[in-house]
């Protein structure tokens, strides 16, 4: 086997790991919220993460310095990429199914296209156009199963679920110059920073009984911490090293995929006609607009 392909092979392998332990993370979370509260959830395993994180940074001789120019890009990544994707998403999960949150939220790279017109000036094209098409269809057929009829509560989900991707996709497409700064670094700051945030909010205005986690809620917290904001994030720089963007980011398709499946069979959510459906339609748009990178 040639450099080429064993770099290719590890790529993939390191994408699969990757997709597992992120799509996991969904119904594990959904499980430990019946015993913690979101954002004190989130933010004490963000935090934990991060902290592991900048330790893994220094042992590999990697600066964790911040330039003075770089704070306000930092804040202003830290709050889109971890405290809106990560803190909204998961109290969104209060209110809405694994499937629902996930799908929502993996509408970004639509969104990211529809920002890019006006900031980045790229005009959309037919092909824009039809995965924005494909994206509604999707998100009409997963959530008009009871005919649109939603209680404030799955409103507030939806809405929190969209807001997450929306902003996700506006710090990236506003964002797009990298930090001057080695990536587990930056990563260690971004988590750091907006998952402290999450904790400090959680501890204030939750009131969490920190006594009520059991040995499964243990589990998954330690799996939130360790896997997908740990573990994960190192598989996924290897991805970016070793396949092109496209392919890794189309990859990722897999995750809302996998957390809806895995979801069904640990928590027993509906996986029907329907849920596939809304898969197919709003992952095949979402597609189209990667297509652009």
């Amino acid at each position: 086997m040639d450099t080429t392909q064993r770099d290719r092979t590890i790529g993939f392998l390191c994408l699969v790991v990757t997709a597992l332990g992120w799509a996991l993370n969904w119904p594990l979370m959904k499980l430990l919220l019946q015993q913690w509260p979101p954002l004190f959830a989130r933010g004490l395993a963000g935090t934990c993460a991060a902290v592991i994180l900048g330790t893994l940074a220094l042992a590999r001789g990697q600066s964790l310095a911040v330039p003075r120019e770089a704070i306000p890009r930092l804040l202003f990544a830290s709050f889109t990429n971890v405290f809106a994707w990560m803190g909204f998403g998961t109290i969104a999960m209060k209110f809405v199914t694994v499937g629902e949150g996930a799908l929502l939220a993996y509408t970004m790279p639509i969104w990211a296209m529809l920002f890019a017109w006006p900031v980045l000036h790229s005009r959309p094209t037919l092909r824009d156009l039809a995965a924005l098409v494909l994206g509604i269809a999707g998100v009409a057929l997963l959530l008009g199963g009871g005919g649109f009829a939603f209680s404030v509560g799955k409103l507030t989900g939806i809405a929190l679920a969209l807001a997450c991707a929306i902003l996700f996709a506006l710090g990236n497409v506003l964002n797009r110059k990298p930090l001057p700064m080695p990536p587990l670094a930056v990563v260690a700051w971004q988590v750091g920073i907006g998952c402290l945030v999450m904790l400090l909010l959680g501890v204030c205005f939750e009131q969490p009984n920190y006594a009520a986690i059991t040995p499964l809620g243990l589990g998954c917290f330690a799996y939130m911490t360790l896997m997908p904001m740990g573990i994960c994030y190192l598989t996924w720089f290897e991805t970016l090293r070793r396949l092109p963007p496209t392919s890794a980011s189309t990859g990722m398709l897999l995750v809302p995929v996998i957390g809806v499946i895995s979801a069904a069979i640990i928590l027993g959510e509906p996986l029907g006609l329907r849920e596939i459906g809304a898969m197919a339609l709003t992952l095949g748009g979402v597609t189209l607009a990667l297509q652009r990178a």
